[in-house]
């Protein structure tokens, strides 16, 4: 019976995996500053076109408010913190790729030889579930979102949102969706390098709802059961994605891994192992006596 080849670390995978916690504090930090260049590269993109861009979140804004409301700014640098908002959030979709590119190199060096053929499907998948994230939270979730809150208005309670706040609320929903819209990628990968199967995560679904909805509390920008729920149900939705994600992409049949035999081996590995230094250590007092 032919044996299955073991994957081996090549010379430079062999380098990368003695790196010290220096070294890899020290490749972290290379990591952010390019990071941080790069979104700086990207505001200065967004800023040529600034003004098209903050009409365009104006009138998404305007059209989830109530007839005859608009937003009013009091504090005077609330007007101008909206133009580096706007040119923030573009320049982080237009650095995405690149941002992904150096999340990417900051992880290969702990992957195998085999594993880092994924480097351009990495940077792909998770640039468009950046963009498929801020799209969502634009078009879907923040007008949603306004339209609740403005049911409150009445003739004694006038809704009049203020820009830094409407604005600030918008940037945290994006960036919390860009976030969440990265679960499929990150389970493709997971199951792609057999780390996840589909059946382990339909499984753990109780688990995943509860760690979904404790995400959700923390990633939204208000403490209201609404936003809460608004933010749970797409990671749920996409969470049951992933797990068809997973079936399609890991092992099947025979070839899928026994995780509760694979545990149930190393348990008693281990078991085997302490016994026999026991047994080892025992004989060695034995000798000291003699």
């Amino acid at each position: 019976m032919a044996k299955a080849p073991l994957r081996r670390r090549d010379d430079a995978d062999n380098r990368d995996a003695t790196m010290g916690f220096l070294e890899h504090l020290e490749e972290l930090r290379v990591r952010l500053i390019r990071c941080c260049i790069a979104i700086a590269v990207g505001m200065v993109v967004a800023f040529m076109f600034v003004d098209r861009l903050v009409d365009t979140l104006l009138a998404s804004i305007e059209r989830a408010l109530p007839a005859g409301t608009s937003l009013v700014f009091i504090k005077p640098p609330e007007g101008f913190s909206l133009w580096l908002n706007v040119a923030l959030i573009a320049g982080l979709l237009v650095a995405a790729p690149f941002v992904m590119y150096q999340v990417w190199r900051f992880i290969a060096p702990a992957l195998y030889a085999n594993e880092k053929k994924f480097a351009i499907p990495f940077v792909a998948l998770t640039s468009l579930g950046s963009i498929s994230g801020a799209l969502f939270s634009h078009y879907l979730l923040f007008p949603s979102t306004m339209r609740f809150f403005s049911t409150f208005s009445s003739p004694r309670m006038r809704f009049m949102p203020g820009v830094e706040d409407t604005i600030d609320l918008y940037l945290k929903m994006m960036l919390g969706m860009m976030v969440v819209f990265q679960i499929p990628t990150v389970v493709f990968f997971l199951a792609k390098m057999r780390m996840v199967t589909a059946r382990f995560l339909w499984r753990n679904m109780g688990y995943a709802i509860l760690a979904i909805f404790t995400i959700a509390a923390l990633l939204t920008p208000s403490g209201d059961p609404w936003n809460q729920t608004a933010f749970a149900l797409p990671m749920l939705a996409l969470y049951v994605f992933s797990i068809g994600l997973a079936w399609l992409v890991g092992p099947k049949g025979k070839d899928e891994p026994n995780q509760t035999t694979q545990l149930r081996l190393v348990f008693a590995a281990s078991v085997l192992d302490q016994a026999r230094r026991s047994r080892r250590s025992s004989r060695n007092g034995l000798r000291r006596v003699m």
